[in-house]
C-alpha cells in the first residue's frame, strides 16, 4: 500500500490521464446500459410489470401476444381446468387516436383487462376502471405531453368510438407505444362481432408444476413465461441483441486497453522493480502494490463515472428512454472491477518474471 500511494502522489499526470480514459468507458458503459433497459421498459413496461407469471395463447402464435387469439368456448375449456381467479382474460389491440377536435395522431395500445382482477393497473392519479362503466379508459402518463388530461376525450381513428380518460398509470408501454387500459364490456363493444368475446391470452397466476400440469391438460394452447412473451413483442429480441453485444465489446475493449495501459507502465517501471526486490522486495509485496493502484484507480474512475452519468440522466429529455437502476450500476461497477484485474494480469506475469540482476545490470 505504501510504496502505491507514494507512486501514485509522484505521477500524478500519467495516472490522471489513466484515470480519466478509464472513466470515459465507464460512463459509456453505463449509459448504453441505462439506455438498453431504457428502451426495453419502453417496448415492453406493460409485460414486465403483468401481475402474472404465464400467459396463455395459441399454439401456433409462436409466443407473440398480438398474433395470438383464443376464442370464447377455447378460453371456457381452458377455465375448466383450472381455478378461474388463476386465469384472467387479456386483450391486446393496436391502434390509433386522437384527441377529439384535434388532428394529430398518437399510436397507442389497447389493453383490455378485468377491472375486478389483478390486471387492473395502478393508478398514480385519477380513478381505476371498474366493470360497471364503458367508454371510460386509463392511459399511460406519457401522453400528458401530447396535451391529454383527466377528462379529456381519445377517439380511435377510421371510428366514432371516443373514450373519456379517468385516471393515468405509469410505467406502461408496449412496442414503444403509450398503453391505454379498457375494461372487458369495452373491448366487447370495440370488436367486431364475430371476435367479441375473444381474447389474445389469459395472464396465470401460480408456479411452474401448476403451469406444467395447467398446460398438459390443453390442446391448441401454450404457456409461455413473461420472458418468452417480452421476446415475441415486435423488435424487442433484435434491439436489446444489439444493444447487449454493443456493451459486451466495450467491455472487451475496456479489458484490452486496461491491459495495454498497465503493461507498459510495468515494462517501464522494470529495472526499479528489480532494485526493489535486490533489496529485499519479494513478487508478491510487487503485485499487491500494481493491485492497489488498479483497484484504487478503477473505483475513483467508476465513481466518478456513475456521478456523471446520473448527472447527465436528469439533462436528457424525457422522450429518451434511459434508466439507470441501483442494481444495474452495480452488475456494471463489478463487471468494470473484474475487466479491470483480468487486464492486469498481464502486468501482474511481467512482474513476477522480474530479474533483479538483469534489472539492476541494465539500470546501470
Amino acid at each position: 500500500m505504501f510504496l502505491a500511494i507514494r507512486e501514485l502522489k509522484h505521477a500524478k499526470l500519467r495516472y490522471l490521464l489513466i484515470g480519466s480514459i478509464m472513466m470515459l468507458i465507464a460512463l459509456l458503459v453505463l449509459f448504453v446500459s441505462g439506455l438498453a433497459k431504457g428502451l426495453s421498459s419502453d417496448n415492453a413496461a406493460s409485460i414486465q410489470n403483468l401481475k402474472a407469471d404465464y400467459l396463455v395463447v395459441q399454439k401456433d402464435a409462436e409466443g407473440r401476444i398480438n398474433r395470438s387469439m383464443l376464442s370464447a368456448d377455447t378460453i371456457h375449456e381452458i377455465q375448466k381446468h383450472e381455478s378461474t381467479k388463476k386465469l384472467t382474460p387479456l386483450g391486446v389491440q393496436m391502434s390509433t387516436i386522437t384527441k377529439v377536435n384535434a388532428e394529430k395522431q398518437i399510436d397507442v395500445t389497447f389493453f383490455a383487462v378485468d377491472a375486478n382482477r389483478n390486471l387492473n393497473p395502478t393508478v398514480i392519479e385519477g380513478k381505476r376502471l371498474d366493470n360497471r362503466t364503458t367508454k371510460n379508459v386509463v392511459v399511460n402518463e406519457s401522453l400528458k405531453e401530447n396535451g391529454f388530461h383527466l377528462g379529456d376525450q381519445v377517439q380511435m381513428k377510421g371510428t366514432d368510438k371516443a373514450f373519456t380518460i379517468i385516471g393515468f398509470t405509469n410505467k406502461q408501454s408496449f412496442s414503444h407505444t403509450p398503453v391505454i387500459h379498457i375494461n372487458k364490456r369495452e373491448w366487447a363493444e370495440i370488436q367486431p362481432s364475430e371476435f367479441k368475446n375473444q381474447f389474445n391470452a389469459l395472464a396465470f397466476s401460480g408456479n411452474k408444476s401448476a403451469a406444467t400440469k395447467l398446460e398438459d391438460s390443453l390442446s391448441g394452447v401454450e404457456l409461455v413465461t413473461k420472458n418468452d412473451a417480452l421476446k415475441g413483442i415486435p423488435g424487442y429480441k433484435e434491439e436489446q441483441g444489439s444493444l447487449v453485444m454493443m456493451i459486451v465489446f466495450l467491455f472487451v475493449i475496456a479489458t484490452f486497453v486496461l491491459a495495454v495501459f498497465f503493461y507498459v507502465i510495468t515494462i517501464q517501471k522494470s529495472n526499479q522493480f528489480g532494485v526493489l526486490k535486490a533489496i529485499g522486495a519479494t513478487s508478491r509485496y510487487l503485485t499487491r502494490s500494481i493491485l492497489t493502484q488498479m483497484l484504487f484507480l478503477t473505483v475513483v474512475s467508476l465513481l466518478l463515472a456513475i456521478v456523471i452519468a446520473y448527472g447527465l440522466a436528469t439533462l436528457l429529455p424525457s422522450t429518451m428512454p434511459f434508466e439507470l437502476s441501483p442494481f444495474l450500476v452495480g452488475v456494471c461497477s463489478a463487471l468494470f472491477i473484474v475487466v479491470s484485474i483480468i487486464g492486469s494480469l498481464l502486468s501482474l506475469y511481467r512482474v513476477t518474471k522480474v530479474d533483479a540482476i538483469d534489472a539492476i545490470g541494465r539500470a546501470a
